[in-house]
């Protein structure tokens, strides 16, 4: 096991691989930080390049701006309000609401320095339990997913707390839209009103971006006070006060850490499911819930730190059992089998010096993260220099490109405008937009799962409840439910009897 070690560092720090680790982390920060694009999308366009590189550095490519994607996602999301990728989308409003409140250095040091550990923390499990943790993940059915998936939807119930009802309406806006198009159990089309650009469903990225950054511009064209919308123009010294913030929310960050690799680890879930279930969560268990929406930093450490760990979580079923965690492993598995690395139980016997050279490369990479990320921050701060009518016709116009570059068309651009105006409208009237964007992306997962498991059980709803972790999944969801209605209506009657009591 020391010669594979030694061998592997050997692999890993030569120049070459030094230099593609480099650059794809200035790659994977230049992707991530533009809206519109995704992590996913970053190592897409690294497939073709990797055809001409050996195994450990194609990976490396992957891994690093990958992981560089992920956080650089955070920058525009606090700066602008524009999330840079789906699941900074889970906390851009705080990091933004801190930015108007003149903590845009608390907020991106926070997001920063908790990224890093986050994606310690996975990869450090990925090295030490992945063959545990995958063994634990392939014992989740279409019961166990349809339960996590409904857990994750009602984590968008807690983002909304104080104002659950618009909560719920936002939430199944987000469902009525996974349900347009083709891409159904049945394959029947649905809601296409004879447009045959909508079969295919709508497509997340322009939504997301029309919801975040069209409606920003929206916002800032039809109020006429200007000022409430301006932002602090100077970010300071983004490590100020970060390890007293640590100190404060340790909880936070180990919890974090913790659910990211879980959910990462769980095929089909990945960084962003992590990122909004991580954020309730923290909601939920915080001990100032009334601070959440109003700049407060506690939804920021937890969130951050989980979709960075599910990236090394992610890795763990597509090593061991070559089920990809998420998109992102989904197109790694690929390459793995292009570069002779086959996935599989046996890939740690066949193959332990580039695994061995792979876990080095998660560990450089979130290390790598603190100065690279903390020179994209100091580059990206100037955006807030530019003036507002400057800068808003500029976001219009990228939001438009980014749009149409997608699928080169410009249906997606026409998506992009009308849930701009849809997003200005919903906030307008105090509607959340995080549960909307939460119902989009687990909408589609809820109905396979449930049709799915309806079939096998031949329509009895008792089996979600048969299986042992299905069974304390579907508990442990009805509980969370159930409860606050119970709590809710002792209160009330404590209150009546006392008011009683007074009376008499």
């Amino acid at each position: 096991m020391l010669a594979h070690l030694i061998a592997a560092f050997g692999q890993v720090f030569e120049p070459y691989v030094l230099l593609v680790i480099v650059l794809s982390a200035v790659y994977g920060l230049l992707i991530g930080a533009i809206p519109g694009l995704s992590a996913t999308m970053a190592v897409a366009l690294l497939v073709p390049v990797t055809f001409f590189m050996p195994p450990v550095p194609a990976v490396a490519a992957m891994v690093t701006s990958t992981a560089m994607a992920i956080f650089s996602g955070d920058i525009p999301g606090c700066l602008l309000r524009i999330p840079g990728t789906p699941s900074s989308a889970a906390y851009a409003d705080e990091a933004y609401t801190m930015t108007r409140n003149g903590k845009s250095e608390l907020a991106l040091g926070a997001g920063l320095v908790c990224s890093c550990i986050g994606g310690l923390f996975g990869t450090v499990v990925l090295i030490f339990l992945a063959p545990m943790l995958a063994a634990f993940a392939l014992n989740f059915s279409t019961y166990e997913y349809f339960w996590l998936v409904l857990l994750g939807l009602t984590c968008a119930i807690f983002i909304a707390s104080d104002k659950p009802l618009k909560g719920f309406v936002s939430l199944f806006i987000g469902l009525i839209v996974t349900c347009v198009g083709m891409d159904n159990p049945s394959g029947f089309p649905r809601f296409t009103f004879g447009q045959p650009e909508l079969l295919g469903g709508l497509s997340l990225i322009p939504i997301m971006v029309g919801m975040f950054a069209v409606s920003e511009v929206l916002r800032y064209s039809v109020t006429s006070v200007h000022k409430l919308r301006q932002v602090d123009t100077t970010v300071g010294n983004v490590f100020h006060g970060i390890p007293r913030l640590i100190a404060k929310y340790p909880a936070s960050v180990v919890r974090g850490s913790v659910l990211g690799t879980v959910v990462g680890a769980l095929p089909g879930a990945g960084a962003d499911i992590a990122a909004y279930m991580a954020y309730g969560i923290s909601k939920k268990f915080s001990r100032e819930p009334e601070k959440f929406g109003t700049g407060h930093v506690e939804g920021i450490v937890e969130a951050s730190s989980a979709n960075n760990s599910a990236l090394g979580g992610a890795w763990i079923p597509a090593l061991v059992f070559g089920i990809p965690g998420d998109s992102i492993t989904a197109i790694v598995i690929g390459v793995l089998y292009m570069k002779n690395l086959n996935p599989g139980p046996t890939i740690f016997i066949n193959n332990p010096v580039p695994m061995y050279a792979i876990f080095i490369v998660f560990i450089l990479a979130n290390l790598l993260m603190i100065p690279l990320g903390f020179g994209a921050i100091k580059i990206a701060r100037r955006i807030l220099r530019v003036p507002r009518n400057v800068l808003m016709p500029l976001i219009l116009l990228f939001c438009v490109v980014g749009s149409y570059s997608i699928n080169n068309s410009l249906f997606d651009v026409g998506t992009t405008l009308a849930f701009g105006v849809i997003a200005y409208l919903m906030e307008e009237n105090g509607f959340p937009l995080a549960p909307t964007i939460l119902g989009i992306i687990l909408g589609g997962m809820l109905e396979d799962n449930f049709i799915s498991s309806m079939i096998k059980s031949n329509g009895h709803f008792v089996a979600f409840f048969d299986r042992p972790i299905a069974g304390t999944l579907g508990a442990v969801t009805l509980a969370i439910w159930i409860v606050p209605f119970v709590v809710r209506g002792v209160r009330r009657r404590r209150l009546s009897a006392r008011s009683a009591e007074q009376r008499s």
